[in-house]
């Protein structure tokens, strides 16, 4: 329980810092512009943010450095294709596997270090560098499958726009090349990735094989094989995008109504797997000697090891049911 305690101390406190700095660099600035508008001191107060922002772009750029020259000994190390490359395509970080791995360790070994410092026991340590580290995996997962679901949502609109360049007289990839232009990341971003594979000489079906598999999307898979179908024996194809459009659009209509249906489902695995900590986490601050035998006893370690084990099944059942594929 002091490592839980540790963490969420360190974790306020970092908050809490953060947001004193934020708070004094807006009331800096603030100050800077008022002060430039009524003095004629600008050019030395001027002089003074930029060297405020050289020192921070420094930093940044010594931090960047040591990733990237960390990432290449490592990929050195390896002699093998890093999976991670593949993840940070499909996230779009302007970052190798390797270099991802050495931000992994950063992050493991800062939590290894704040529970080392805290408990005072290595073992601890290294299951906070164990968590760390797949703390930084999990948030990576989760941010490409936000990515998706928006490059999913943004879909029906690009087929739209397309169709209608191609009405227009646009060719497929000057239609893709306005996409490219006018639509927000991330379709804006993997469309123009297309373009750019294209310009370079990648045959069209390679290139949008090779979106298909960055964005991960059903839906996508449909324009791909009508667009290929189309280059082959021909056809509308205008026409054929509007319903795929329409086909998608009613799909999106309806995971959103299952995903409003199943709300309390979802609601209840996180209440029910969050319940047990949280109290144990109130007895613990109302009586710590209470939940000490679980701690202590072997019987009491086995109940905490079942108990686990029990609250992730629970949660990973409830989770498959309300998980409705459409």
């Amino acid at each position: 329980m002091r490592i839980v305690l540790a963490l969420a101390v360190t974790l306020l406190s970092l908050s809490l810092f953060l947001m004193l700095i934020r708070i004094r660099m807006r009331q800096r600035t603030d100050l800077v512009n008022r002060m430039e508008y009524f003095s004629g001191a600008a050019m030395r107060l001027r002089q003074q943010e930029l060297r405020g922002q050289r020192a921070k772009t420094a930093a940044r750029d010594g931090i960047r450095n040591f990733v990237q020259r960390a990432g290449a000994w490592l990929e050195h190390i390896q002699h093998r294709g890093n999976p991670l490359d593949f993840k940070m395509q499909q996230a779009d970080w302007p970052l190798l596997g390797s270099e991802f791995e050495v931000i992994l360790g950063l992050i493991g070994g800062l939590c290894a270090a704040i529970t080392l410092a805290a408990t005072l026991e290595l073992l601890w340590a290294i299951a906070a560098f164990a968590g760390g580290v797949m703390l930084g995996v999990m948030f990576l997962n989760i941010y490409i499958k936000r990515r998706q679901k928006a490059f999913t949502n943004q879909l029906g609109d690009m087929l739209t726009m397309v169709a209608n360049a191609l009405r227009a007289g646009f060719s497929f990839m000057q239609a893709f090349e306005l996409i490219a232009r006018e639509m927000d990341a991330p379709i804006g971003r993997e469309v123009q990735k297309v373009v750019s594979e294209v310009n370079i000489g990648v045959d069209l079906e390679t290139a949008l094989d090779n979106m298909q598999k960055r964005v991960n999307s059903p839906d996508f898979e449909l324009v791909v094989t009508a667009v290929l179908i189309q280059r082959q024996v021909g056809g509308n194809l205008a026409q054929i995008l509007d319903t795929i459009s329409d086909t998608i659009s009613e799909r999106i209509r309806m995971r959103r109504e299952v995903m409003a249906l199943t709300a309390q489902g979802r609601a209840s695995g996180i209440v029910l797997a969050s319940l047990p900590i949280a109290l144990a986490f109130l007895l613990s601050v109302i009586n710590p000697t209470y939940l000490q035998p679980l701690f202590t006893e072997p019987i009491g370690r086995m109940c905490i090891a079942a108990a686990v084990i029990l609250e992730i099944v629970g949660y990973l059942v409830i989770q498959r049911i309300v998980n409705i594929k459409i």
